[in-house]
């Protein structure tokens, strides 16, 4: 396990890119490309979460694939504790692959319906010789306890669960090789309400147990407020903004960040008022506008935003924005 009391980052990636081939004619010569991720930058320290944020579409998914290789990045540098981890080939990569794990979103597809929950965990816990074979039985209950199911349920197929339940499997399956860093994607937005809190407290509490450290990939401020510390906020294939999680939320600079903000809906009706709401489609990334890519929907653009690409930059404090106006 990582020592976390450096708070030293665990993970940096930088000028990361994802680019897509589009396929034209009866010899699918490339004809263009996506660009679902352009040249994104990041840390994540130990023991510490990031949320990552934006609109369905914007790249959050594949940049959280491509850090783990079940995407090859196209271009960009992801360094894992200190190890380049696009180098890594064969033994070695499946070596930090048992370090680096990933929660998917829907906790109904991502489980194999034609085996039990114990006979997923342990087929990975023979396969990667996490412990011996006469405890395999007791880690799978431990596993499978520490997710809040009960070990009685190890013979159960996922079809037999709630949905709730399913992503619980889905955490007990990545908790199974032990790992230090975990890719958490919206594993909460295919739940009720009152389940995503559950499976929130849930993975703090494994955090703080277990030295776990999350890159959160989200669409829902308001749920990555509960849990993050730093959050990034994606556009198109960009960020535009990072920062604390109090910066961001309290006080956002960008005017995308700030339009997230605002369609976050309000329970208390006195705090409701009119909001300025964005209007217009999310442009395609396989062309995408030039200059800043928000220009067309911004209400604060002005000319030069039609020209230019503005690059993060330090506003304060640790806080970055891709924005003219800082």
């Amino acid at each position: 396990m990582i020592d976390n009391k450096n708070n030293s980052s665990l993970l940096t990636v930088v000028g990361l890119k994802k680019y897509f081939p589009i396929r034209k004619g009866l010899f699918g010569k490339i004809a263009g490309q996506v660009k679902a991720v352009d040249d994104v930058s990041f840390s994540v320290r130990a023991g510490k979460t990031l949320g990552l944020v934006g609109e369905s579409g914007c790249g959050k998914t594949t940049t959280g694939r491509s850090i783990i290789r079940l995407i090859e990045p196209t271009a960009g540098s992801i360094v894992f504790d200190g190890q380049g981890v696009r180098d890594l080939s064969g033994t070695a990569l499946q070596t930090m692959r048992r370090r680096m794990q990933i929660v998917f979103q829907d906790p109904y597809s991502s489980l194999n319906p034609r085996i039990t929950v114990g006979g997923m965990l342990g087929e990975i816990l023979r396969f990667h010789n996490i412990v011996e074979k006469k405890a395999v039985k007791d880690r799978i209950a431990e596993i499978m306890e520490n997710v809040g199911l009960s070990p009685d349920y190890s013979g159960r197929y996922p079809h037999e669960f709630s949905g709730g339940q399913r992503q619980r499997i889905g955490i007990a399956r990545a908790l199974s090789v032990e790992p230090d860093f975990m890719i958490l994607d919206e594993p909460v937005s295919a739940l009720d309400v009152s389940i995503q809190a559950q499976i929130l407290n849930l993975l703090m509490d494994l955090q703080d147990k277990l030295n776990l450290t999350y890159l959160f990939v989200a669409h829902d401020l308001s749920v990555v407020e509960h849990v993050a510390n730093e959050i990034a906020v994606m556009y198109l294939g960009r960020i535009v903004e990072i920062g604390a999680k109090d910066d961001i939320i309290g006080n956002p600079f960008h005017p995308y960040t700030q339009a997230l903000m605002e369609a976050v809906p309000q329970s208390d009706p006195d705090l409701r008022q009119d909001k300025e709401l964005l209007t217009g489609d999310v442009p395609s990334p396989a062309n995408p506008p030039p200059g800043c890519h928000f220009h067309p929907r911004c209400p604060k653009a002005k000319p030069i935003c039609k020209e230019w690409e503005f690059e993060l930059r330090g506003v304060e404090g640790n806080r970055k924005v891709a924005c003219i106006l800082y």
